[in-house]
């Protein structure tokens, strides 16, 4: 059922999808080798809708709309408001680049970046099992175009089919799951899903084995998107392969994106059943803390280091959603749920200053990405090795920066739920951290001791050096300062259970 609430619950989709259709025609007339006009008209709808999901999520309402297939609340629209801005800052890092490498033939790369965020919205909105698998379907399509826009390039193309075929594969066990849990309950819709686990037996269409199965290919889907372990032989070899501004859309707005459908489709869906899905969780988080810290100190390009990184990273952020229900006791929720969204935002918020300075630094023919490259850095510009510093200090999870506070709050919704099991982990994760720090260290030390082996003059515009200086300073603001984030995520979470 179609009403005039539903156009609103869907007004900041039906804006990107129009703007993206008008900026591909408006693109034909462009002739400048930098996009100008498309670059300005891209970042001003980005910056309005931005603007306008930020004003509603600030009013608190929640609105279903399309017959309960897509809702409009707190949470979704403070995501989606993070995922546009960050889509804007990629793109700022990213035109100069990509105008280098013949990336801007046409304004194609523009147009799929504002696709990419639009299957974003429609995954962090959706309530249904068919429109979360849209959204998710109409990313990775972009996601795969993207990657493969250097055409020419040989690592470029390899990477878009190794992505492909392995994102492919996720999206059917991510949708076989889907289809024996509608087998199971009867429905495709996540709050009659919720009532028909929730009653039992007596209330499922199919039978109990066929709804845990189903979950477990629902989990590997998901885990499969998130890049966890063993799900995660895509993201080095797509990081490395991608070029970097694309590196930096696939690794950044889409982890919000990720973060979403998990909580819709496992707590909102699934909730009954925290005790099944908790477990695998747990199982993917310790092997991605492990593999991934152990991974990346191997490393010395720097975009491989940084997707172990991010595997890492994906995992300590899991440990968040393990402590909702424990033992039957849902009182934990909001806490662990909250504290895993501040562990994403802040997470995406470092990886767009990380991989700015990586973008800043490469210049036409010259791709900034072994850890070599770094070398000296502080000699030659002391605002970007003193960004990079900041935003490796943040991954490691060194005060006062926002990667501790992420990382505390993530423990602390562990130790609050006081099993022994859970304590175990927290202990873990924390020698994870450790261990993790030296790779990220590794890199403030090469800048800052080291002889340089670059002397080629950096050249970025004002519009991306201001930009990384702002980012740099949200991560130690944020860090000093986390409490009005920290209570944004809490109230918005909290609006699920309300």
């Amino acid at each position: 059922m179609i009403d005039k609430l539903s156009w609103v619950a869907a007004y900041p989709e039906i804006l990107l999808l129009t703007m993206a259709c008008v900026i591909a025609l408006v693109d034909l007339a462009v002739k400048t080798p930098l996009r100008g006009a498309t670059y300005a008209l891209t970042l001003l709808t980005l910056a309005v809708v931005a603007l306008l999901l930020g004003m509603a999520a600030s009013s608190g309402n929640t609105i279903a709309g399309f017959g309960g297939m897509i809702v409009s609340d707190p949470m979704g629209n403070w995501l989606k408001c993070f995922a546009s801005i960050a889509v804007m800052v990629t793109l700022v890092y990213g035109r100069g680049y990509a105008s280098q490498r013949d990336m801007l033939r046409g304004g194609e790369m523009f147009t799929l970046a504002m696709l990419a965020l639009l299957g974003m919205f429609v995954m962090i909105s959706g309530h249904n099992f068919l429109v979360i698998y849209l959204g998710l379907e109409l990313l990775t399509l972009s996601s795969y175009a993207l990657v493969a826009l250097r055409r020419d390039n040989v690592q470029a193309t390899e990477a878009a089919m190794k992505y492909f075929v392995l994102g492919a594969l996720a999206s059917g066990f991510l949708l076989y799951g889907l289809s024996m849990v509608y087998g199971a309950t009867g429905s495709l819709d996540l709050s009659q899903v919720l009532q028909a686990i929730a009653g039992g037996e007596a209330t499922l269409k199919g039978s109990p084995q066929v709804l845990t199965l189903g979950l477990v290919f629902v989990v590997a889907g998901l885990a499969f998107k998130l890049g966890v372990v063993p799900f995660h032989m895509w993201v080095p070899d797509v990081y490395h392969g991608a070029p970097t501004a694309i590196t930096l859309m696939i690794g950044g707005a889409p982890k919000l994106a990720a973060f979403a459908i998990v909580i819709r489709l496992l707590v909102e869906g699934m909730q009954p059943l925290a005790v099944d899905w908790q477990q695998m969780l747990a199982v993917l988080a310790v092997m991605s803390l492990l593999v991934g810290n152990l991974a990346a100190i191997a490393q010395t390009n720097l975009k491989r280091m940084l997707a172990f990184s991010t595997i890492a990273q994906m995992g300590f952020m899991l440990l968040g959603l393990l402590a909702g229900v424990v033992q039957g006791d849902a009182g934990n929720m909001a806490n662990a749920y909250a504290s895993s969204m501040f562990y994403v935002i802040t997470y995406v918020l470092t990886t767009l200053g990380t991989f700015g300075v990586i973008l800043l630094l490469s210049r036409s023919g010259f791709e900034s990405e072994n850890v070599s490259d770094l070398a000296g850095l502080n000699q030659r510009s002391p605002l970007y090795a003193g960004v990079m510093a900041i935003c490796m200090f943040s991954l490691a999870g060194v005060p006062p920066l926002v990667g501790f506070y992420a990382k505390l709050a993530v423990l602390q919704a562990l130790l609050a739920s006081s099993a022994a099991f859970y304590v175990g982990l927290a202990v873990f994760a924390v020698i994870m951290s450790l261990i993790g720090a030296f790779y990220y260290l590794r890199l403030v030390k090469v800048m800052y001791f080291d002889a340089p082996t670059q002397t080629a003059d950096i050249e970025a515009g004002a519009d991306a050096r201001s930009v990384l200086s702002l980012n740099g300073a949200l991560v130690l603001v944020l860090g000093i300062l986390p409490g009005g984030l920290m209570t944004l995520c809490a109230q918005a979470v909290s609006k699920l259970f309300a």
